[in-house]
């Protein structure tokens, strides 16, 4: 085959057949794609390598740059657990994965290819993750992961149970819903290791792979002070004891927000009905009294109040 021709082929075709340095589909030219019809239009997902993810996604599981751990963990509230009433995923932090950074890609998609190397996507935006290589955080296991294979779960650092009962019922529906979706909160993770961890907090579970821990309490310390959560006695402890093995451990620069959906006390209502007036001189029970004096209050010889109000026939008289 003449060497220029064997050139254009591989150009064509250099996202599916690798023969030369990989290189993103953006930089396929337009002569290039119309060299290859047949390739373009097949039905086959179209499996596109990237070996890096982009540095601007905040990532709980790289090197947090942000004041201490310690420090940041001495200022979150200290508070005993809320009642789980009123808990629903899918009604208070929303049902589905949302484009929370705006990429046009959903933030399950966007962790899968951020958290795993030798990424391949099924589509040309690289937006749905069909297959990866994770060095699991929890376990320090690798995973080879593909669609459907159930092997990786993207787990809330701080699981949304857990934010519910430590203050997120203050927080509004769109606080929650980015909570749910802050790319701070999200890891890929060995499935059954999420799946044991379920809604539990420090004191309740560890990842174990223990050269993580430290990692894994500063963010989800990092994620609480950014949502106004609070720390159970005991999670503070179990938090404070991991630090001790690294007390240089940075946490994540964040900026507390406000809880908009807490509905403020009502202040007491001021009474402002009057005592009813009285009448001069005295009155007599079950007589009849002045359209006048209507709702107004008379003393009987015996001394007792009597008010000017209908009867039953709307007729107005002094009674009881």
């Amino acid at each position: 085959m003449p060497r220029k021709l064997f050139a254009a082929l591989c150009a064509a075709v250099l996202v599916l057949a690798g023969c030369s340095a990989p290189a993103e589909p953006s930089a396929l030219s337009n002569t290039q794609i119309a060299q290859a019809p047949d390739l373009l239009a097949t039905d086959q997902p179209l499996l596109v390598e990237r070996a890096a993810t982009s540095s601007k996604k905040v990532n709980p599981g790289a090197k947090l740059k942000g004041p201490k751990a310690t420090a940041m963990l001495k200022s979150l509230p200290v508070k005993g657990k809320a009642a789980a009433t009123g808990y629903n995923r899918n009604k208070k932090f929303g049902n589905g994965w949302k484009d929370f950074d705006k990429d046009k890609c959903d933030e399950r998609q966007d962790t899968l290819s951020r958290d795993m190397s030798k990424v391949k996507f099924k589509d040309r935006k690289k937006c749905t993750v069909a297959s990866g290589t994770l060095h699991d955080r929890y376990t320090g296991k690798k995973i080879n992961w593909k669609v459907k294979s159930g092997s990786v779960d993207i787990d809330h650092v701080v699981s949304l149970k857990n934010a519910w009962i430590s203050g997120g019922q203050k927080l509004s529906q769109t606080q929650r819903q980015a909570l749910a979706n802050d790319p701070l909160n999200l890891m890929a993770a060995s499935a059954s290791a999420n799946r044991q961890k379920g809604d539990k907090n420090t004191a309740e579970w560890l990842p174990k792979n223990k050269s993580f821990r430290c990692q894994y309490v500063a963010t989800q310390i990092s994620v609480k002070k950014k949502y106004a959560l609070s720390v159970t006695k005991a999670e503070k402890t179990a938090m404070s004891k991991v630090l001790k093995t690294c007390r240089n451990q940075k946490a994540a620069k964040v900026t507390t927000i406000k809880p908009a959906g807490s509905t403020p006390k009502a202040s007491p209502k001021k009474n402002t009905n009057k005592a009813p007036s009285v009448v001069k001189g005295t009155v007599h029970p079950g007589a009849y009294c002045k359209a006048a004096d209507k709702g107004k209050r008379g003393k009987s010889k015996a001394g007792k109040y009597y008010t000017c109000k209908a009867d039953a026939k709307g007729k107005l008289r002094w009674r009881a």
